[in-house]
């Protein structure tokens, strides 16, 4: 193949030559047998292709073989207007086989088959095209997220997921493509038509000039060469331009175009025997009879033919559809794993309205899916733990202005966006002078205003935050994914990390896993962690802790205390700021009253209080709690480290994001501020 790799430049390069250099008459004949050769070419090909791709070459094709037909039209036209109306033996049988000695009908018969490409042919292939260019642009977000949801469920690859995504682009730069060459085709049929007048009036004057004969002989000369080179341009011309009709209806199939009209044309034998009959009827209103009932016939033996071969699967459909598909059904469900498949459920989940498609369309200019694998790159060096893939899909379910995160198939969270507008938070001290639509930030619960872009300015110079849709989507996402990361913790993925920390450091796994706390149990400490915020990705600390606690203690509660008392410079780093920690402490009696109601069991402990204490402590927390929410962004409480893991659960019931920590987890380089104190009397 290497060998024609330069010969369609050599030949556009010729082609362009054509229009200045005289071919002799021999060559003019080569070149029109060629033209028509190529047409036929090409018209096979757009019928025997599956699918428009399959030809993705045809836009730059039909460039090529009109400006080559262009070419031949003004090598034709020079040698008619100077070699006395010979153009060569191709044009003189063609015109003198058309015409038969009647130059009115040549040029009326030239004329139809020009006016039925250019108005018939054409403007329809040219409006298909349009149109189709149109709607594969439209259905692109869509295609996009189809692709994103089977590789976010692992049904393809990355690579597969490439080549899908380049088809896609591919066929809305082909139809793309088609819209702009259809013009060719259109411009061509114009074309022909001016040639055809000045090949015939400019030969006959050249042949007055010239003395070539008799009015009635110059007529004959130079109509005929006229009316030769038309059609020599224009048969290859409608060839190609019914090809261009055909690329462009041509729907993806499993099989080329004569098979699909076999098979689906005579899909149904008793329409063509209802037609053989009501053909047969033409004959009593005078159709000549012979002709009439020859295709009747025909229509008839050939719908009872495919009758009789359909008969049989007929006879066991019959009154059988519905059970066929249940029987089937039934047949693939008797796999139990097949089964299994339908118990999958995604580890995250989105689901979006049809109007927010374009944010996380890649095809469109979206970065959502960019920005949610950023969000994994920081969460896996804050926190040390990789996000599963996020499943992306749309929903008719949701408003077009919805979208809904999912954990495990069941929604967590969901959010309102304005796809043109900006959210805008506005600081505490400011007036209100923004006009927009009222709502709430999803991610913190923040009442905000979505602003148009044309308010965007004045929100700035007034002090607003502007937050773009995306980012709003983005920051509500890993949100809902910090508070819910240790759902995500699965046994696999702690494996993965502990697969990890073996390439470093293969000795404190194997002595660690699963001879003194196993995989599950490690699990449990890992999403303790995990559940009040405190990063993971220090294992090798984590496993060396439990290594030397896991011997003799057993409850995987207290397993945690000690790994957290391990991490306290991670913990102290996290809550404190500037080297300070503002934090309200725990009454001694407090913390006296909480382990006197402590419980044993042999697998743990709980806390027994009575409820007249509980509802004492916690009014008491939530006193000094508001006491202090307009100095902290997160309030934390100090207490020892026997009570903390107690009263945090205590507290968890009414104020889940209040941070509990012990003395034994704050660095010793960690400044403490007490802002207040709970005690009760």
């Amino acid at each position: 193949m290497k060998v024609f790799n330069n010969t369609v430049s050599a030949f556009v390069v010729g082609i362009i030559f054509l229009l200045i250099i005289p071919l002799p008459t021999w060559a003019l004949d080569l070149m029109f047998i060629l033209n028509l050769s190529v047409s036929f070419i090409i018209l096979l090909t757009t019928m025997y292709i599956k699918e428009s791709l399959e030809f993705s070459i045809f836009p730059s094709l039909l460039l090529i073989t009109t400006l080559f037909r262009l070419g031949l039209n003004v090598s034709s036209t020079r040698k008619i207007l100077t070699n006395h109306g010979d153009a060569g033996q191709v044009i003189r049988t063609f015109g003198a086989f058309v015409i038969q000695g009647n130059v009115i009908v040549g040029l009326v018969i030239f004329l139809i088959i020009v006016l039925v490409q250019f108005i018939v042919i054409t403007k329809g292939s040219e409006r298909v095209a349009e149109v189709s260019a149109r709607f594969t642009l439209d259905a692109m977000p869509g295609k996009q997220m189809a692709i994103d949801a089977d590789l976010s469920s692992g049904l393809i690859d990355e690579q597969q997921a490439r080549d899908r995504r380049s088809k896609i682009q591919r066929e809305a730069d082909f139809f793309g493509s088609m819209d702009g060459a259809s013009k060719f085709v259109k411009g061509d049929a114009i074309m022909s038509i001016i040639v055809t007048f000045i090949n015939l009036i400019g030969g006959v004057i050249v042949g007055f000039i010239n003395g070539d004969g008799t009015f009635q002989e110059i007529m004959n000369i130079y109509s005929t060469a006229t009316v030769g080179d038309g059609l020599m341009s224009q048969i290859p011309a409608l060839l190609i331009s019914v090809a261009t009709g055909m690329i462009v209806t041509r729907s993806a199939s499993e099989s080329n175009l004569n098979n699909d009209v076999a098979k689906q044309f005579l899909s149904q034998p008793i329409v063509l025997i209802m037609a053989s009959l009501a053909l047969a009827s033409l004959t009593l209103i005078g159709f000549p009879p012979v002709q009439v009932l020859s295709v009747s016939i025909s229509l008839f033996a050939l719908g009872v033919i495919l009758l009789r071969q359909t008969k049989p699967q007929l006879q066991t459909e019959e009154g059988l559809a519905p059970t066929e598909e249940i029987t089937s059904e039934a047949s693939f469900y008797k796999n139990i794993d097949n089964v299994y498949g339908l118990l999958n459920v995604e580890q995250i989940e989105m689901e979006f309205g049809y109007s927010l498609i374009p944010l996380v369309d890649e095809g469109s200019g979206g970065s959502f899916i960019d920005r949610v694998v950023m969000f994994r790159k920081q969460f896996a060096l804050e926190m040390g733990m990789v996000v599963p893939s996020v499943r992306l899909k749309d929903s008719g379910q949701l408003n077009p202005n919805q979208y809904a995160i999912k954990f495990k198939g069941e929604q967590v969270a969901q959010g309102d966006i304005l796809v043109d507008h900006y959210l805008a938070l506005a600081p505490s001290d400011l007036e209100d002078t923004v006009d927009g639509i009222e709502t709430v930030e999803p991610a913190f619960g923040i009442p905000a205003k979505w602003i148009s872009e044309d308010k965007k300015i004045k929100a700035e110079l007034a002090g607003y935050t502007l937050i773009d849709p995306t980012s709003v989507i983005i920051t509500h996402l890993s949100e809902v994914i910090k508070k819910h990361a240790y759902e995500l913790l699965t046994r696999q993925e702690v494996n993965n990390m502990l697969a990890n920390l073996k390439k470093t450091n293969e000795m404190i796994v194997n002595d660690t896993i699963p001879s003194i706390v196993s995989v599950g149990e490690l699990q449990k400490v890992l999403c303790n962690l995990l559940r009040e915020s405190i990063p993971v990705r220090d294992l090798e600390t984590i496993l060396e802790t439990l290594a030397d606690y896991g011997t003799t203690v057993k409850d995987s509660d207290m397993l945690t205390e000690y790994v957290r008392q391990s991490l306290k410079r991670t913990i102290s780093h996290r809550f404190a700021e500037a080297g300070q920690l503002k934090v309200i402490s725990l009454d001694a009696n407090v913390e006296n009253t909480i382990m006197a109601s402590v419980k044993k069991v042999e697998n743990g402990s709980y806390l027994a209080l009575d409820p007249k204490t509980i509802q004492s402590i916690i009014s008491v927390t939530s006193k000094e709690i508001d006491k202090i929410k307009d100095l902290v962004q997160v309030p934390i409480i100090l207490t020892s480290p026997i009570v903390r893991i107690y009263f945090k659960k205590l507290v968890d019931q009414f104020y889940p994001d209040t941070v509990v920590l012990s003395f034994n987890e704050i660095d010793t380089n960690i400044q403490i501020q007490a802002l207040g104190s709970i005690a009760i009397s």
